[in-house]
């Protein structure tokens, strides 16, 4: 059977044993995987500071691949021998705290873009960057089809591409040589089972099993190109596909429609996600065009509401008596429109005003 040098290595199409042995090395290579400089300090400063909520401490980890993949195995090990796994980061961070994820962030290995290693050069941030974007489109893609489990979805997502990163340390020559003149994700695909006789998804799959990750995450990220994909690997799939068209990349429309239609998406649904993606604010929150009805005051009450927060621990935190909180977040009701507190803050969060 052919073969063709990567790297100077020969790459058999068959499984042989220099294959099987370079993949078990470039498994093991991401033991030491490195999160972006940049996330790992953000992360530490939420963690430390002295009021900080789980949701900030939660987006804070999901910024990056490495922080996400360290932290879930940990919480997995914790969890050994009792029911049930781990799949997302609130269940992670719940169980092993802030201060847990203070110690953890504090040894995890980073990179900055600026400083190049000789092991990974720039790997990690093209694949974080393209993880990142399939995370966004798949959240958007949940909301528009009211899915149940969205914390799991931003960890696969996350996590869907993993297995390029064994193919990077273990050959060389991946992706270039290997994908050849394909451009879309699909022919890529077509390209490394040819070459390779494995493709990214599979040896993804293969990864999160040895990490110890919840095996349905590990099916849905070794199924996301399968073709009778269903669920949320369908899910990942099509926010891969939509997220390389964000990116300017080629994608076939007729494989995006296919998987849409699997997910109960229409055409104009889709067009849509498309539209809408590549000018959404990479930050989360809504940009502030209206003019806010209400007082400085009245807005720090709300916030602090929105945060969880009783009107006792507000009040202490603003010294203001607690009947005084009342009447703010009832001026704010009317003000807003709004029926109860869940609506005032929903109304406030999606016009940007908290």
């Amino acid at each position: 059977m052919a073969q063709r040098s990567l790297g100077g290595a020969p790459v058999s199409r068959c499984h042989n044993e220099g294959h099987g042995r370079r993949l078990t090395a470039a498994f093991e290579a991401l033991e030491a995987f490195p999160a972006l400089a940049e996330s790992r300090n953000r992360l530490l400063r939420v963690v430390r500071e002295e009021r900080t909520s789980v949701g900030e401490v939660v987006a804070a980890v999901e910024s990056d691949v490495a922080l996400v993949t360290a932290v879930l195995r940990i919480a997995n090990r914790a969890r050994s021998g009792k029911k049930g796994k781990i799949s997302s980061v609130p269940e992670a961070v719940e169980i092993l705290t802030p201060g847990g994820v203070e110690a953890l962030a504090s040894r995890t290995a980073v990179f900055d873009f600026f400083e190049r290693t000789p092991v990974w050069d720039a790997a990690p941030e093209r694949f974080r960057l393209h993880a990142v974007a399939t995370q966004r489109a798949a959240d958007r893609l949940a909301r528009e089809i009211d899915y149940a489990d969205r914390d799991e979805l931003l960890v696969t997502a996350l996590l869907h591409d993993v297995g390029k990163l064994v193919l990077v340390h273990a050959y060389p020559g991946y992706p270039g040589q290997i994908h050849g003149e394909a451009r879309t994700p699909e022919a890529r695909v077509h390209q490394e089972r040819r070459e390779l006789g494995v493709d990214h998804a599979l040896v993804g799959g293969v990864l999160a099993r040895r990490w110890g990750l919840p095996n349905r995450l590990a099916s849905a990220i070794e199924r996301h190109h399968s073709d009778d994909v269903r669920d949320e690997a369908a899910l990942v799939r099509l926010a891969d596909m939509i997220a390389h068209y964000a990116q300017g990349q080629a994608v076939d429309p007729n494989s995006m429609l296919k998987v849409a239609r699997n997910l109960g998406l229409g055409p104009d649904q889709l067009r849509t996600v498309m539209y809408e993606l590549p000018y959404g604010n990479a930050s989360g929150q809504n940009r502030q065009v209206e003019k806010c009805p209400l007082s400085n005051r009245e807005v720090e009450v709300l916030r602090r509401l929105a945060e969880g927060k009783v009107y006792k621990q507000i009040a202490l935190e603003l010294s203001l008596s607690t009947s005084t909180v009342r009447t703010h977040l009832h001026n704010t009701y009317s003000k807003l429109g709004a029926v109860d507190r869940a609506q005032a803050v929903l109304v406030a969060t999606e016009r940007g005003w908290i």
